[in-house]
């Protein structure tokens, strides 16, 4: 019965146009997940370049750095240029990336390819799902905006099945059509209505709204919007950090994204075929990469319809607790195999048990929700900035984790990395029970009333204009 509300007909086409939109991102994290597969193949002397296992890791980070640049410019242009504009425009970076790695012939020409596609991921994540939340309804925008989290797995999954059949070059080139069929698919789909009603185009606005909706009679929900920009006109970067509640905002939105790289994900990401690579004996270390990722395809589907039913706070309880467990038992098995005198060898299937287990735990809330509540937490006059800035943010903690992971596996052995991300593991559970409030069922307006109120413990309002009612415990 839940399942039909959320999948009713007359919303088709906001899925259509958020699918279509999230083809941007899954383009993206195609890049961010290449390294899984393609670092084993560049240190090993087996493709045309081979690196260091040091270059190898900055390989794998300047993605991130070419994010932040990414960012930069989507901050800049997303309120003139338009959401749809800038999700068309990503697919050029993600192209010439692609070209560079495929036809490189030298390690500068790897590293520049990597950057420019950084660039391409800094503008998806700081506009798909900003695009995502104004275009869907308070009933369905937590499955809408999920589809972001859910659309990096199946990108990282693509790839990884791609680097498993063939050469780096012939993976590079195949992944050139993701980027392609997201110019032709988007092409089609409308911008989103709360940019046309920033830009005074009411009548365009409408006809979208109403074509969103499927429905002719949307005065009611646009004069909300209207009345709601209307009192949050844009701002300038001086106002943007002297607002408070968009301090809160930022509490939120990007302590979230720092609880994720807390539980290693970035690093994970980056060399769980290096780490599978160890268990080669028991189960192929390609298979086990595949179905990792696979896992986390499957959990993070099933996630997105939860989201709206149980809300977001409980699925991220259970995922931080479960993310610490399993990284503190991963810890635990490779001290005892590395530094003590005890015999490992019939428990070599360990490791893939709990990195399953861990992906498991990490899909059902950390993977989905960070992402989910950066769409939602900033303010129309903020939401640009606040999401140019958390992209910016995410890209740096991430470099500074994934490359942490890989400098403190080499000097101290992997089991400290993974001890040390059990205990910010542990660390973010606090934050979310005692700083991250239920958004389930909100309007965008009835969060910014939330926050508003966020210093008042257990505070509960009937939002009686938004037809929903909020309990927010902080």
């Amino acid at each position: 019965m839940i399942t039909k509300t959320l999948l009713s007909q007359h919303r088709v086409y906001q899925y259509i146009a958020a699918i279509s939109g999230t083809i941007c991102i899954m383009s993206s994290e195609m890049h961010f997940g290449w390294t899984s597969q393609s670092l084993p193949s560049l240190t090993d002397g087996t493709y045309k370049l081979q690196l260091s296992k040091d270059e190898a890791s900055w390989l794998a980070v300047i993605l991130l750095a070419g994010t932040v640049m990414g960012a930069v410019i989507a901050g800049k242009l997303t309120d003139i240029v338009g959401r749809r504009k800038i999700i068309l425009i990503t697919s050029i970076p993600l192209i010439i990336g692609w070209i560079m790695i495929g036809a490189g012939n030298s390690t500068v020409e790897l590293f520049v390819g990597r950057f420019i596609a950084g660039i391409a991921n800094g503008l998806s994540f700081s506009t798909v799902p900003m695009y995502l939340a104004e275009i869907a309804e308070p009933e369905i925008r937590g499955i809408i905006t999920s589809l972001c989290p859910v659309f990096v797995v199946l990108g990282i999954l693509i790839i990884n099945f791609l680097g498993s059949i063939s050469s780096i070059s012939t993976t590079a080139y195949i992944a050139m059509i993701f980027p392609s069929l997201c110019v032709i698919t988007f092409h089609w789909m409308p911008e989103s209505p709360s940019f046309l009603l920033q830009r005074e185009k009411h009548e365009e606005a409408r006809k979208i709204l109403e074509r969103l909706r499927a429905e002719s009679d949307v005065e009611e929900e646009l004069q909300r919007v209207m009345k709601f920009l209307g009192e949050n006109k844009q701002c300038s970067w001086k106002e943007f950090f002297l607002d408070k509640v968009t301090w809160r905002a930022i509490l939120i939105a990007y302590g979230l994204r720092t609880a994720q790289q807390f539980s290693g994900t970035t690093a994970l990401t980056f060399y769980c075929k290096t780490i599978f690579d160890e268990t080669d004996d028991i189960f192929p270390s390609e298979l086990s990469t595949l179905v990792y990722f696979l896992l986390q395809l499957i959990v993070s589907s099933i996630a997105i319809f939860l989201v709206d039913v149980y809300g977001r706070k409980p699925l991220l309880l259970i995922s931080t607790v479960g993310t610490t467990l399993t990284l503190f038992i991963m810890s635990a098995y490779l001290h005892l195999k590395n530094h003590v005198n005890i015999t490992t060898s019939k428990l070599n299937y360990i490791p893939i048990v709990i990195l399953f287990s861990n992906i498991i735990f990490f899909s059902i809330g950390l993977r989905t929700v960070p992402l989910l509540m950066m769409g939602e937490m900033f303010s129309p006059r903020f939401r640009a900035k606040g999401l140019c800035i958390g992209c910016i943010y995410f890209s740096v903690i991430a470099m500074v984790f994934a490359k942490t992971f890989f400098d403190i596996s080499l000097k101290f052995g992997q089991a400290a990395p993974f001890l040390l991300f059990s205990v910010l593991s542990f660390i973010s559970t606090f934050f979310i029970i005692f700083c991250i409030p239920e958004t389930k069922g909100l309007t965008l307006e009835g969060i910014q009333r939330i926050l508003k109120k966020l210093p008042k413990e257990n505070n509960t309002q009937q939002q009686s204009d938004d037809k929903f009612t909020v309990i927010a415990d902080v």
